[in-house]
């Protein structure tokens, strides 16, 4: 049975053009040699056909399906599938989320590199959904950072809204933050650094202030920064800080950045799936051609 559209589902449109999710798996494959699998081609033949399920081993939230399909889909067209629980989708220790057809020769090739999009987005997903539960009945949005793995900010932001997160800047040009670094050179002049901001920037572009303490909140309050992020600060002073903002009867907002611990959580491979193959005997041959490639 297929599982019912995650609650999200409006905000998960897959970030990657039809070309670059292509371009993306192959290369993968090609840096595994999926195409050329010696172990593979030794022991399976070419016209052997397989069923697999890819089965979630721990709780959590699912990521990556489209690439994962698109992975199985470049090693062999032929490979045919049926989504059961897709991206967005919180699921229990056990639940099927994929279940696959094709030739074995490609389903086990493609295998490893398919899981590792799905195990690592997974992953972004079900810890970002932790602290979205974490805040619930709060007013407070769990944002994410420009900290992404280089060439992976897109997917790794995606699998941020999977699990119920908001996306922060996407890059350096979408939005105005004012960091230590901008302040310094500016000799500490907050007022000045959102001005020359204001000046720049395109029209509509929000300026957000990094604020180390009250007196820089103060000040971009006073500057009117549209928001204001309040790093590294103790509980306390935030709460003060929160305040302070509300207090001005603004539309600013507040947003915290400091490092946090939740529980302990599960090994990093938590959805490391079960890879269930169901052989189904071909006509015998003795062929020791690859299986037909993909469309990628």
């Amino acid at each position: 049975m297929t599982a019912p559209p995650p609650a999200n589902a409006a905000r998960l449109r897959f970030p990657l053009a039809e070309s670059d999710l292509e371009a993306l798996v192959r290369a993968a494959l090609t840096e595994d040699r999926a195409f050329r699998d010696v172990t593979t081609l030794a022991t399976i033949r070419e016209d052997a056909v397989a069923r697999a399920r890819m089965v979630a081993r721990a709780d959590g939230v699912i990521a990556g399906l489209p690439i994962a399909l698109a992975t199985f889909q470049c090693a062999s067209s032929s490979i045919g599938h049926e989504t059961r629980t897709p991206d967005g989708t919180h699921v229990v220790r056990g639940t099927d989320i994929v279940s696959l057809l094709g030739p074995a020769r490609a389903l086990i090739a493609a295998e490893r590199v398919a899981l590792n999009f799905v195990q690592h987005l997974s992953g972004i997903a079900t810890l970002t959904a932790r602290y979205v539960h974490a805040v619930r009945g709060t007013r407070a949005q769990i944002f994410d950072t420009r900290k992404t793995t280089p060439g992976w900010r897109a997917l790794e932001k995606y699998a941020v809204r999977c699990g119920g997160g908001v996306n922060h800047r996407a890059d350096l040009e979408s939005e105005v933050l004012i960091k230590d670094n901008h302040l310094a050179a500016l000799g500490g002049d907050v007022a000045l650094a959102v001005q020359r901001a204001r000046q720049f920037a395109p029209a509509g572009i929000r300026v957000e202030v990094e604020c180390d303490d009250m007196d820089q909140v103060r000040a971009a309050a006073d500057a009117h920064a549209d928001i204001i992020l309040l790093d590294n600060m103790s509980p306390a002073l935030m709460r003060e800080c929160v305040q302070l903002v509300a207090g001005a009867r603004s539309r600013k907002r507040p947003v915290a950045s400091r490092s946090i611990q939740s529980a302990p959580s599960p090994k990093p491979a938590w959805t490391a799936s079960r890879w269930a193959r169901s052989p189904i005997p071909p006509p015998r041959s003795t062929s020791r051609s690859t299986s037909r490639a993909g469309s990628c």
